[in-house]
């Protein structure tokens, strides 16, 4: 989330410059789009996913996909827009700007709220690993299906509550598209920074890197019993450690790879928005830094291809039957 005033796009940059961003934004959105729809049907179509971990998987894999439909094409419409605009009229980009206060505060708020959604979804998938890591014995009685889908639900309310907050409770925080980061963001309104309105500025990355740092300290012990686990695993052989199954360890390595990708995602948009309170501007590395954390919405599907065979299998198979259909209807 930017919180930057609203700034002029860049003079300096030039026609192919724009043309490449509007083809990585296109790129990015149908990456997104074909990954988690693939995600989705894997985890929902399947008994062998109908998880605790699977229904999380899969609620992870609705926010990223709601990135790819709503977000990264609305940017991709403004980019064609103002870029038709400007060589056909010869106007002013920021004379177009307002155009689009009204829908940027719809997009502006899923980007956000899929944000949190997203960090509390990779918490509760830190969570579910490590009950099968530490206590395997409990996991089915603690992490039942209904309580994950209620601990889902929650995670929704709780993401798009703050991600509205910023409007409801700042007085001078409005959403807009910005120039420099091609998105939707939140900003202060030009020449007004009421005295309380810099700490809801702060909330995001505060409330982000709290539940960031609880998942690494829950991997962390995660591994901790794992490493304890491989070294002794004879002398653990008629103890709870026995009953970890190496599918459960792949799982935990897997969930703690996708921790990490969306911290190292995450970490440029927290110091640009630390930076942008404290009056830097930053018009550059605001695209990179925002960009960076929303190409994260097809990593998850990269990295359950790479590191689960059972994903890789279904989604084998999925291929082939939708490879297979279409030739029957040729």
């Amino acid at each position: 989330m930017n919180f930057s005033k609203p700034t002029a796009v860049s003079a300096t940059a030039t026609l192919p410059a724009k043309l490449l961003t509007i083809i990585f934004m296109i790129f990015l959105t149908l990456s997104v789009l074909l990954g988690n729809l693939l995600a989705l049907v894997v985890f929902l179509g399947s008994k062998r996913f109908s998880t605790p971990q699977g229904y999380l998987k899969a609620s992870l894999a609705v926010a990223d996909l709601a990135v790819g439909v709503f977000v990264i094409p609305f940017s991709v419409y403004v980019e064609l827009f103002l870029l038709l605009e400007e060589s056909s009229a010869g106007r002013e980009v920021n004379s177009l700007l307002g155009d689009y206060v009204r829908l940027c505060t719809v997009i502006g708020t899923v980007y956000a709220g899929c944000t949190l959604v997203s960090v509390s979804t990779i918490f509760l998938l830190s969570m579910e690993r490590s009950l099968a890591i530490l206590r395997p014995l409990h996991r089915e009685a603690v992490m039942t299906r209904k309580r994950t889908s209620w601990l889902i639900g929650i995670s929704w309310v709780v993401g798009f509550s703050l991600a509205v907050s910023p409007l409801v409770f700042g007085e001078g925080i409005v959403l807009h598209y910005n120039p420099c980061s091609r998105m939707c963001n939140f900003a202060c309104v030009p020449g007004t920074l009421p005295q309380n309105d810099w700490k809801i500025l702060l909330l995001f990355p505060a409330f982000d890197f709290t539940l960031l740092g609880g998942t690494v300290a829950i991997n962390i012990l995660s591994f901790s019993a794992i490493r304890q686990h491989s070294k002794q695993r004879k002398v653990l052989a008629n103890t709870h450690m026995s009953r970890v199954s190496s599918s459960d360890i792949k799982a935990a390595k897997t969930i703690a790879t996708v921790t990490f990708a969306f911290t190292a995602s995450f970490s440029p948009v927290a110091v640009f928005v630390v930076g942008n309170v404290l009056g830097h501007q930053w018009c550059d590395f605001s695209f990179f830094a925002f960009w960076i954390l929303t190409s994260s919405s097809c990593w998850n599907v990269i990295i359950y291809s790479v590191r689960e065979q059972r994903f890789r299998q279904r989604a084998r198979q999925l291929v082939g039957i939708s490879r297979a259909a279409a030739s029957m209807n040729r």
